[in-house]
């Protein structure tokens, strides 16, 4: 079960709260009643859904709440984790042969892992297993490009359908030009569309699809790395060889980590000697 991502929440949470303490200083409670307008939230939360329902097929539609999901959760691949994985796979295959890696896919819960590590065991070539796996690559990222279009598009479609509103406002204003006194307010009830509007794309729409880019963006790069690990254990690289090279791909911080943990581990191994 993946984590959930607070930094999401946190994030439109905040936005809100700013918005509304910079409403509250200026005018105080009265002033979030003057921010409040039924039709102007009518006009843009309906017309993006027009928009949306005419931009799309229903199919993709009714995908839309479980893409926003996804951005409230975190993935769960570790690189450190991966790199383990594959130093234990690598020393399994090397001692016992590849046909010993199917009584490791019980503990693999990673069906891209799983997938790999068959083709390998079925004795396919390297360069064919590149391809079937950067095929999946690919089909993955079309899928969540799709998922992700829908957001955009809403972050496209809510500023015009603010100014649309608004609009709209305005034309009912000039007609109750014979009223000045009426002026004031409706243009502020005119000027609301475009606030929800813009704050729901750049609050909400841009932003979330811009984190779902970047989370297809890590998992196409954990999956690369998987790739490189597979075919290292189905060449018979030395174990330490695989570590080296998987190794390239950790940030400073997890080399760091690594680093540590292997000087920590070494340090154990020295001691259990002394003692023997």
């Amino acid at each position: 079960m993946r984590k959930r991502d607070i930094l999401t929440p946190l994030g439109i949470t905040l936005g809100f709260i700013m918005i509304m303490l910079a409403i509250l200083s200026k005018g105080g409670e009265e002033g979030v009643s003057s921010f409040l307008d039924i039709a102007s939230i009518f006009v843009v939360i309906g017309g993006l859904t027009a928009s949306l329902l005419i931009t799309f097929k229903w199919e993709q539609i009714k995908l839309t709440n479980k893409v926003l999901k996804e951005t409230f959760r975190k993935n769960n691949h570790s690189l450190l984790d991966l790199i383990r994985l594959f130093i234990r796979l690598s020393e399994r295959a090397r001692r016992e042969g590849l046909l010993a890696l199917e009584n490791e896919m019980d503990e693999v819960e990673d069906p891209f892992i799983k997938k790999g590590i068959m083709l390998a065991v079925d004795g396919i070539e390297p360069d064919v297993i590149n391809d079937i796996m950067n095929a999946e690559i690919t089909a993955m990222e079309e899928r969540h490009y799709k998922g992700r279009l829908i957001i955009e598009k809403a972050g496209e479609y809510a500023p015009a359908w603010g100014m649309i509103g608004t609009l709209v406002g305005l034309v009912l204003m000039l007609n109750s030009l014979q009223d000045p006194e009426t002026l004031g307010p409706n243009m502020a009830v005119a000027l609301l569309t475009t606030l929800y509007g813009t704050v729901l794309a750049n609050l909400v729409f841009i932003p979330m699809s811009s984190k779902l880019e970047s989370k297809t963006e890590e998992e196409v790069f954990i999956k690369q790395v998987i790739i490189e690990g597979i075919i290292g254990v189905q060449s018979g690289q030395n174990p330490r060889i695989l570590e080296e090279k998987l190794s390239a791909f950790l940030s400073e911080d997890d080399q760091e980590i690594e680093a540590n943990q292997a000087s920590d581990e070494a340090a154990v191994a020295g001691e259990d000697g002394n003692e023997t």
